[in-house]
């Protein structure tokens, strides 16, 4: 066992920031240790946005990006260790997520592709990096997602009690933890996406803070319906997506119908697509009595509200209450998936993304040891 301190990195689907945590990880725990929540720079976020919906672009701008995205998370780990005071020879290894920019997991060449040179994560940091972590997966028949299912399971099942976890970051993602069964997990659709993407439009922030813009609005039953009707939402698990399938351009062509609507009305629609997305899949699944809950989507007070409303006699609790802060939660999640690779064991479950085999996820980036300092 690679026993050890370990930094996570996550930039994910809301492109709110670089997420980075450190934590003391072994075979029997993983002891969260510090935190830090890196600002992404408004041009590099422009540029992600240019380029992740189907977009034309270049190999050159690709490269760019990459190159960029990697300093980016260098940096980051950089700023955690100064605040810190811990150095790189303190560090096992850093897991890195990257930046999804195309995640197309059906089809006859299925494939997921996320930026942020981890060779350059590994040179500014003096620390081994692991990365890339999806496609392995993938080479087996797998989604390559979600992955967080597996550490959901070793931190937050119980032996008796029908649990899930529900992380809602851009996109959501839902855990099934029921004793006795094989853990299974999949995408709902869109979390904080589609939310964040329509307050940028029509109040320039990056996100309604405390859920009081869509407070303000009414639900427009006939545009939730018709939200519903999507065929991503009627599809077996394993099943995941992403901003390129659950974009503006999306909500675009399903706001068409309805010219005369206001734009708080539609947020607070939107507020309710994530809700009812999410607790159709609990109930189908055969309820739980507890769904913990995680990402950005945790500290919305209207979206939590409406989910526990969904689900009379279930318990909707925040992971914090449980020991797991829900702000860090996917970082952690790729800092033991490190763990994992570099002691030789599995990361993927194939009960979750459909591959044919478990299976060691991601590509180590090693530093030679004169070179750590």
């Amino acid at each position: 066992m690679k026993s050890g301190r370990y930094i996570g990195v996550m930039s994910g689907t809301s492109l709110d920031g670089v997420d980075v945590v450190l934590a003391a990880i072994d075979e029997r725990m993983v002891a969260q240790q510090a935190s830090y929540s890196h600002p992404m720079p408004v041009q590099l976020k422009k540029d992600i946005l240019g380029m992740c919906q189907g977009q034309q672009t270049s190999l050159s701008a690709v490269g760019r990006l990459d190159a960029q995205l990697g300093s980016l998370f260098g940096e980051a780990v950089q700023q955690l260790l100064k605040q810190t005071g811990v150095s790189s020879n303190q560090i096992t290894a850093i897991g890195c997520h990257g930046q999804t920019v195309w995640h197309e997991p059906e089809g006859e060449t299925r494939f997921s592709m996320q930026l942020g040179d981890n060779n350059r994560v590994a040179a500014l940091t003096n620390i081994t990096t692991v990365g890339d972590f999806r496609r392995r997966d993938m080479a087996y028949g797998g989604q390559g997602a979600p992955l967080v299912p597996a550490f959901h399971q070793a931190l937050l099942a119980h032996p008796t009690e029908r649990r899930m976890v529900l992380n809602v970051g851009g996109i959501a993602n839902l855990s099934l933890l029921l004793p006795g069964a094989p853990v299974r997990g999949f995408d709902t659709g869109p979390g904080n996406m589609l939310l964040d993407a329509w307050v940028w439009r029509h109040r320039s922030q990056p996100y309604d803070k405390d859920g009081l813009w869509a407070m303000e609005g009414r639900v427009c039953l006939p545009l939730l319906q018709q939200m519903l009707s999507d065929p991503y939402f009627a599809l077996p698990a394993p099943k995941s997506t992403g901003r390129e399938y659950f974009n503006i351009g999306w909500l675009e062509a399903q706001l068409s119908p309805y010219p005369g609507l206001i734009a708080v009305d539609v947020m607070t629609t939107l507020v309710e697509l994530t809700a009812t997305t999410i607790c159709e899949q609990v109930l189908l699944a055969g309820g739980c009595e507890r769904l913990l809950v995680c990402g950005g989507g945790a500290r919305n007070p209207l979206l939590m509200a409406r989910m526990s409303a969904l689900l009379p006699g279930i318990e909707v609790a925040t992971t914090d209450n449980f020991g797991v802060s829900g702000d860090d939660m996917e970082a952690l999640a790729f800092a033991w998936l490190a763990f994992r690779t570099l002691s030789g064991l599995p990361g993927n479950l194939p009960s979750v993304t459909g591959a044919s085999c478990e299976t060691l996820l991601g590509g180590i980036y090693p530093v030679l040891p004169l070179s750590r300092n």
